[in-house]
């Protein structure tokens, strides 16, 4: 019975494991990224350097986007999780060892980046190819939901965490990060072994396009991703934060923190939402009404001069873009075969990588060009734009009444 969903999720333990390692390897990676920023910024003064990390940390996902999904599909998963969290545990502890004896430099920082990077780039599809094989399907969309709590939770309170350590040393910041590492790789190691074939096909050009000529193939999967890359794309602030918190909303760096975290307060409270009440019917209107909610609001924040109505319009924003976020990874997950989901889910990776920082760099250009305010309302209204378009592009996913759930699945 639906009403027993919850209950079944809460006490299914294989994804109760999933849950705390996502926290885990989530939490870890914050508080990684906290005290690799600062410790390069002590170190060299550039600004320049810090732009040039998250470039280091993303070129694997575009170097490596073919292979990491095709490794997702043809490996034991909670292997290639394992491996992935233990490599980044290294990252922590080689920086720990560097920070306790003062052998920190620049380029050892930009190498460990791009290992950070890579380790991510293939753990991220793998971890989201594995959970459908952990819970039910009919209980995937409140999995996905709960996941995402996890991992909103990690990214408001672990920055925090890592910024109060680091007042008393960036060793006090890579150690506990190297404990949080270790303990996912063991949850994700206990999780239950994979019940489908592994994929033992080599590793060929044909075999590594195939998850993009699988989006091609299914127009609602190719829909709900490619909306979720122009709406970011065109509707993302974050980059313009600083300046709003500084010339427009007339605020400090206290300020500054509350803005960035707002959407992460309400993609938390809407992920705990929908952890307890799962999107089950018109999931393709509400989808769309999410996404133009979240242009809406880009839109309102843009406009406002008030500290506080900007940050309850970023609540907002959060909140919208985490509904469509559960609906289009829930149902694209339940729509691709087992054996494909690594790679799909590698394209998709990429499609959201992508789409947040190029986002960023849209947001600066335009900001630079006409203005920061104009900027933002126009992306807003770019936002608009894209979902009444893809309305008319995709009717199928417009009109989806329902996730693809077995009947078989639902009866567990």
């Amino acid at each position: 019975m639906p009403s027993q969903e919850p209950l079944l999720l809460r006490h299914h333990r294989p994804f109760l494991a999933f849950w705390f390692a996502r926290i885990f390897t989530a939490s870890g990676f914050q508080m990684l990224t906290v005290a690799i920023g600062w410790n390069l910024y002590q170190l060299t003064g550039n600004v320049l350097d810090l732009g040039l990390v998250g470039l280091v940390e993303f070129a694997p996902r575009v170097l490596f986007m073919l292979h990491t999904g095709h490794v997702a599909d043809r490996y034991d998963r909670r292997k290639v999780a394992a491996i992935c969290q233990s490599l980044q545990a290294l990252i922590a502890l080689a920086l720990a060892i560097g920070s306790a004896t003062d052998h920190v430099t620049r380029e050892m920082i930009f190498i460990l980046a791009f290992l950070l990077g890579a380790a991510r780039s293939f753990e991220m599809p793998t971890t989201q190819a594995l959970l459908p094989s952990i819970v039910p399907s009919a209980l995937f969309p409140r999995a996905v939901a709960a996941a995402q709590s996890a991992q909103q939770s990690a990214t408001i309170v672990a920055p925090a965490l890592g910024g109060l350590l680091y007042a008393f040393g960036s060793v006090w910041v890579y150690g506990p990060t190297v404990l949080l590492y270790v303990i996912a790789c063991t949850l994700m190691l206990n999780l239950p072994a994979r019940q489908t074939p592994l994929n033992k096909g080599k590793a060929t050009l044909d075999s590594l396009l195939a998850g993009i000529r699988f989006i091609r193939s299914r127009p609602d999967i190719l829909g709900a991703i490619s909306l979720d890359l122009f709406a970011v794309l065109l509707g993302g602030a974050t980059a313009l934060l600083p300046v709003f918190a500084k010339d427009i909303l007339l605020t400090g760096p206290w300020g500054l923190g509350l803005l960035r975290s707002a959407p992460a307060v309400g993609a938390l409270g809407m992920s705990l939402f929908l952890a307890r009440f799962a999107v089950e019917r018109n999931v393709g209107r509400v989808m769309f009404t999410a996404v133009g909610v979240f242009g809406v609001a880009t839109i309102a924040f843009g406009l406002s001069t008030s500290f506080w109505f900007s940050l309850a319009v970023l609540v907002v924003l959060g909140a919208a873009d985490m509904i469509s976020m559960v609906i289009r990874a829930s149902f694209v997950q339940l729509e691709t075969p087992d054996e494909m989901r690594g790679r799909v889910s590698a394209v998709n990776g990429l499609f959201i990588g992508a789409s947040n920082q190029l986002g960023e760099f849209e947001s600066g250009l335009t900001a630079h060009w006409f203005g920061t305010v104009p900027a933002v309302v126009m992306g807003g209204i770019g936002t608009l734009v894209v979902t009444g378009t893809w309305i008319k592009l995709f009717p199928s996913l417009a009109n989806r009444d329902r996730m693809h759930v077995p009947m078989e699945e639902v009866k567990v």
